[in-house]
């Protein structure tokens, strides 16, 4: 909330600062809500296709071997640097735009219920219907990213950054591997 600049921030700008991040990651859910809504059953028979699963399998593995390591990924500095003072300064656009670009990096976290609720959406076949049952279900699942925003100096007790970090990077590859195991199972079955 602009507390790396050095200037103390207000609890209102803070809490403006939360619900931009918030609407920025809402709004990339509602355009995935409205995308199921034109496309009717296609996303439905999209997401049972097997060649989807062994593609998200395929993906998972690959992200899973450059978090160990294994495919070292090089990254422009002109980017890095780029990305590190996206959100800084305490600034409304910046905080949109880090919510919409988390929103496609929290994607799978919520996939399982997103699923259900895109798959119920298909059935409607309503645009409109498609935006605001994704706008309301993603401003429901930021709720708690508002709080956090709102207890940000809880940050400076957090631990510092060492040895560990690496040990929970690796423990995160594990589980990305299980998972693409997973959906290539679910693969196979539907091949089956």
């Amino acid at each position: 909330g602009g507390s790396s600049v050095g200037a103390p921030v207000s609890r209102g700008r803070t809490l403006l600062l939360s619900l931009t991040y918030a609407v920025g990651l809402a709004l990339v859910y509602s355009i995935l809500g409205l995308v199921a809504g034109m496309s009717g059953s296609i996303f439905g028979a999209v997401s049972s296709n097997p060649w989807m699963y062994f593609a998200i399998s395929q993906v998972l593995l690959l992200s899973a071997l450059i978090m160990l390591d294994v495919l070292p990924v090089p990254i422009p500095a002109a980017l890095v640097q780029r990305a590190s003072t996206a959100g800084t300064g305490g600034r409304f656009t910046g905080a949109f735009v880090m919510g919409a670009v988390s929103g496609l990096v929290a994607a799978p976290c919520g996939a399982p219920v997103m699923a259900a609720v895109l798959t119920w959406v298909t059935t409607t076949q309503s645009a409109a219907l498609g935006f605001a049952y994704l706008f309301s279900f993603s401003l429901g699942m930021c709720a708690i990213l508002v709080i956090v925003g709102l207890s940000s100096g809880l940050a400076a007790r957090l631990p510092r950054a060492g040895v560990w970090m690496v040990w929970v990077k690796r423990a995160f590859a594990v589980l990305m591997i299980g998972v693409a195991e997973y959906y290539l199972i679910q693969a196979g079955k539907l091949w089956l």
